[in-house]
């Protein structure tokens, strides 16, 4: 097995959850009697919070350097927003940084998807480290919330649910937002924060529901065991 060096910490919450995930689903094919070799750097989230991009860029590209010296033979972001860095990072480390988006655009592919409403935090909504990637690589389209309401989204997400706080109001509120998704031409939706799957399943609501952090917890394992 490969040796993965992971990024969390934004938040802590989802990144318990990708360490579980992995060591799950990388143990299955020995019978959970075995399980990856991972490093694992989690940074403090108020780095995010001071919205610094230029501070976030150094920041993961230094980490991403300790972790390919630490000896990792790829590295994941365990969070959906900091792959704002992918680009300024993945040219100046030598291992693959394995992109969020990846795992989505495989899955939609599987399912016949073509129309993806994506929720999450307002840099993930205002910036094209998702919507782009997939369409560069998948000729995917993406479909966005309308602009009025991201910052009630991003609201919920750094003030609740980056914080644990699951609350029954912060789920009314997302299945509604999913709902204009869906009214606005959405044949699924990417969960694209990895707090938004503690919140919802796919009991919560009708259309496909892409869970960001078993993807991209997937799409790992299959480069640890390759």
């Amino acid at each position: 097995m490969k040796l993965l060096g992971m990024i969390g910490g934004t938040s802590w919450h989802s990144t318990v959850e990708y360490y579980k995930l992995i060591n799950e689903i990388g143990g299955n094919p020995f019978g959970g009697s075995q399980n990856p070799p991972l490093l694992l750097y989690s940074l403090n989230i108020q780095l995010m919070r001071e919205q610094n991009v230029e501070k976030i860029q150094e920041a993961y590209l230094e980490i991403s350097r300790k972790l390919e010296t630490a000896g990792a033979k790829a590295i994941i972001i365990c969070a959906n927003t900091p792959h704002m860095v992918y680009d300024f990072v993945q040219p100046k480390v030598n291992i693959p940084i394995l992109h969020i988006a990846e795992a989505i655009g495989k899955e939609a592919q599987k399912q016949g998807l073509n129309n993806l409403g994506l929720l999450g935090t307002k840099p993930t909504l205002t910036m094209d480290f998702i919507p782009g990637y997939l369409d560069k690589n998948f000729g995917i389209q993406t479909v966005h919330p309308n602009k009025k309401d991201f910052g009630e989204i991003h609201r919920y997400i750094s003030e609740d649910l980056t914080q644990g706080k699951f609350t029954s109001e912060a789920k009314n509120y997302f299945i509604k937002q999913m709902k204009n998704l869906e009214e606005k031409g959405a044949d699924s939706i990417i969960l694209g924060c990895t707090e938004l799957p503690m919140l919802l399943s796919q009991d919560d609501f009708h259309l496909p529901l892409l869970d960001t952090t078993k993807l991209h917890a997937q799409l790992a394992v299959d480069f640890i065991l390759r």
